[in-house]
């Protein structure tokens, strides 16, 4: 069987495929090399964007198996939806935990403040906080959102969540529909924001909303820079109404040199990295899928392409 790997790392799954499935045949290309090995190709694996022209020039899988949690660049209008997509899921939760517990402490912690303070040679002898009963808001429980919750339970802090629709899930205290968002918000130490993008998550984090923020609040968003009014969070930010925001997403990528957030009060970027596909557990989930896919069994992430996720 013919696989189309399409991945900046492509050589360490090749690597990895050759080693736990060697009667597949690999297949790599790049630009217009990978347009000509695509008819011949049922299966493909690697990265949306990279795959996007391609079923833009009429090529297209039995199935694709993303290597992103997002699939955006799979949903524009002018692109085929009759085959079949899965997201890569199980493979984020543990990394995006730990993105968002070393923020938090470092908040606690005020770890920016103490460098500042070396730089300068000046003593800073203030004590810390800690996260033991900060209330905690994750907006989004699908599996990473509950992953990261499991991962921060020890901590101690107290947990609530947002879902597309209210329901009772371990390890938060409640969950609740995504109109319930300014109530909780008003009650966060912390706002960790993990939604997909989707009409119903575009433009939530605007200047209303900010302004339910306690103002020792920080948010930290994981999810999708759609999600956030850029001006309106960095107008809430110099007046004060939260206390800082950790963002890893923006609506345009590369950040272009003149946005504000680049000199933001307040406001940490950094650059689309708190949950990169680690190859070895992309590969576990290509290869399970892949018997599903030979067996004719539902595979793991599929996409509802009305719902976009």
């Amino acid at each position: 069987m013919r696989v189309l790997i399409a991945e900046q790392d492509h050589v360490e799954y090749q690597r990895l495929l050759q080693a736990a499935a060697p009667q597949l045949e690999l297949v790599v290309g790049e630009g217009a090399a990978l347009a000509e090995q695509a008819t011949d190709c049922p299966i493909w694996l690697g990265e949306p964007d990279k795959f996007a022209n391609l079923l833009r020039a009429g090529h297209k899988p039995a199935w694709l198996q993303s290597s992103w949690a997002g699939i955006t660049p799979l949903l524009a209008d002018d692109l085929p939806q009759d085959y079949s997509l899965t997201r890569a899921v199980g493979v984020f939760g543990q990394i995006m935990a730990e993105y968002v517990l070393c923020h938090m402490l470092a908040h606690e912690r005020e770890l920016a403040a103490r460098q500042q303070a070396q730089r300068e040679r000046r003593w800073d002898g203030r004590l810390p906080g800690s996260l033991a009963g900060r209330r905690v808001l994750i907006v989004g429980t699908g599996e990473i959102g509950a992953a990261v919750a499991r991962f921060l339970q020890p901590f101690n802090v107290e947990l609530s969540g947002v879902a597309s629709s209210p329901r009772t899930l371990a390890p938060f205290t409640e969950v609740v529909a995504l109109g319930e968002l300014p109530r909780l918000v008003a009650q966060a130490d912390y706002v960790v924001n993990l939604l997909p993008n989707t009409p119903a998550t575009r433009d939530i984090y605007d200047a209303a909303l900010l302004a339910c923020f306690k103002p020792t609040a920080v948010l930290i968003n994981a999810g999708r820079g759609t999600s956030v009014v850029d001006e309106d969070l960095v107008a809430a930010l110099a007046a004060g109404r939260l206390a800082a925001a950790v963002i890893d997403v923006c609506r345009e990528e590369p950040l272009p040199p003149g946005h504000p957030f680049w000199t933001a009060r307040n406001l940490t970027l950094t650059g689309h990295s708190a949950a990169p596909t680690l190859p070895h557990l992309l590969v576990e989930l290509f290869l399970a899928n892949l018997q599903r896919y030979q067996t004719g069994a539902e595979l793991h992430g599929l996409v509802d392409f009305a719902r976009g996720y």
